[in-house]
């Protein structure tokens, strides 16, 4: 079951609140359950802290549409169309008919857009035709053309296309590519790459690919570009918040970001992510951009997302123990030496708890961030890795609230039970750790190798790669020894956990077939 969240926030001198009244999960549907999370400790943040945060979040809110434009090109039409009915209509609001409508737009509303979140396939309304052309008679937003393409099934049936049986970018329903073929793409970016640059941009991150009098072009997402109303919006709103910021590094990557924004260059983009990765004195944290290119079938473009942080002080402590002992794990790791980095650099990680998170992070979120993605960024100046604990925390007592419980239908016997109940909570929050900091901080490409070898392989891959990392050292006595495993017996709760979170997805997919 997949979650969408929301949020509340919550005082330092508060906590009475998370434990009692506040109700973490509000309401479920289809796959889907929904629950809120909270801000803790938003009293302890000074004015500009706040100030600084409000307008970040502001920056990350003018992105959304940007989000649901690029999963699919009618996707903003049908999301107005859903709206407007939710808001005008005056009719009946009871009944199978009108509650399967519902499902359907909350369903819209949680994927952004009309493909699920997962499966990337086409979601369909569980209403008749002729009911939601009645709804749209009602307020006055009668569309025959929108109409078919909500419930013709052969209309853009998947987001994004992983079979082999046609072309991934034609049979591909995202909207970073007009009237091109998938090997019309490789072939216009591997004709700019530059063999051996040791500081390659991303090329393709920012902008879709049409065709143009039979000539293949990109249209490039920039202030004078496409989505440039919500692009300029942004930039207000990252100026406004540099005058907040905690210090003058601070200052001087938002200045990057924002003629990034302006202008589209990547390799722009790179100096903001280089100035951006070496800046750790504020407590006050962002992304905003066209980040991850998981959507995108050929594992090129970035679906654009937003998030807004502060750090938790108490739990970073955790995260700052390895972070510091980076060198031995990556010395330790069981892969073929050519892939160790011999010196590792800028490795730092922290917990943390996020205000706002926006567009391809949300509503399905993540609960850690490893960036920037950039392999000779990584390499020469480190990364950041973040769990965040305002989710994770969300996820467990949303558990502990419901009354259907996968540890009491799942586990082995009372034993497991009662070893997940003791370590669950840590060793999960540690395996995020291990994935985000050491997972996606660990390795080296070979020199030759171009960081998109795998194509649309690579972001898999590269997110199981840094999960199993993770869970081999989970069993390690060094993490005993840091004194950040309680015990040498405390892992097997996390494999514990991912054996019935396993049997949960099964018994999950059997019930929907």
């Amino acid at each position: 079951m997949a979650i969408v969240l929301g949020l509340g926030f919550t005082a330092c001198n508060n906590e009475k609140t998370s434990a009692g009244s506040f109700r973490y999960s509000i309401d479920e549907f289809a796959d889907i359950e929904v629950l809120r999370y909270q801000i803790p400790e938003w009293d302890r943040l000074s004015f500009n802290q706040k100030s600084y945060i409000y307008h970040l979040c502001e920056a990350a809110k003018s992105g959304r549409d940007i989000t649901w434009d690029q999963y699919y090109k009618h996707n903003l039409s049908i999301r107005y169309v859903l709206e407007d009915i939710l808001e005008n209509y005056r009719g009946e609001r009871t009944g199978a008919q009108w509650d399967a409508f519902l499902v359907y737009a909350k369903r819209v509303f949680f994927s952004n857009g009309i493909h699920h979140h997962y499966s990337d396939d086409k979601i369909l309304p569980g209403c008749t035709r002729e009911y939601f052309a009645s709804l749209m008679e009602a307020v006055s937003c009668s569309d025959d053309s929108l109409l078919e393409v909500i419930f013709n099934p052969d209309i853009a049936p998947t987001k994004r296309y992983q079979g082999s049986e046609k072309d991934i970018v034609e049979a591909s329903a995202v909207n970073f590519y007009e009237g091109v073929t998938a090997a019309e793409v490789n072939a216009f970016y591997d004709g700019k790459a530059v063999p051996g640059d040791p500081h390659p941009v991303s090329y393709g991150l920012n902008s879709k690919v049409v065709k143009v009098d039979g000539k293949v072009t990109e249209q490039v997402y920039c202030e004078n570009g496409l989505y440039g109303p919500a692009i300029s919006r942004i930039i207000y709103h990252l100026d406004a918040a540099k005058e907040f910021a905690e210090n003058d590094d601070q200052k001087k990557y938002i200045d990057e970001l924002i003629e990034y924004y302006r202008t589209g260059d990547l390799g722009q983009w790179d100096k903001f992510n280089v100035s951006w990765v070496q800046e750790n004195k504020g407590d006050v944290d962002f992304v905003n951009g066209f980040i991850e290119d998981y959507d995108d079938p050929l594992g090129r473009k970035a679906t654009w997302e937003g998030i807004v942080n502060y750090r938790d002080n108490v739990a970073s402590s955790r995260t700052t123990v390895i972070s510091a002992n980076a060198q031995w794990f990556e010395d330790n790791s069981p892969v073929d030496p050519r892939f160790r980095k011999p010196v590792v650099k800028g490795v730092t990680a922290k917990v943390i708890n996020v205000a706002v998170i926006c567009g391809g992070n949300y509503p399905a979120t993540a609960i850690g961030i490893n960036l920037p993605n950039a392999d000779w960024i990584r390499r020469d100046y480190g990364s950041k890795s973040v769990t965040i604990a305002n989710i994770t925390s969300a996820y467990d007592l949303a558990a502990k609230e419901s009354p259907r419980s996968t540890l009491a239908e799942f586990a082995w016997d009372e034993e497991e039970i009662a070893l997940s109940k003791k370590y669950g909570n840590i060793t999960d929050d540690l395996h995020t750790d291990l994935h985000e900091c050491l997972g996606h901080g660990s390795g080296q490409l070979l020199p030759t190798t171009p960081a998109n070898a795998l194509g649309e392989y690579t972001s898999t891959l590269e997110e199981a790669r840094a999960d199993i990392f993770g869970l081999y050292y989970m069993a390690d006595p060094k993490l005993v020894e840091l004194g950040i495993m309680p015990d040498a017996d405390a892992y097997k709760a996390e494999f514990a956990r991912l054996t019935k979170e396993k049997e949960r997805l099964i018994k999950e997919v059997e019930r929907t077939e």
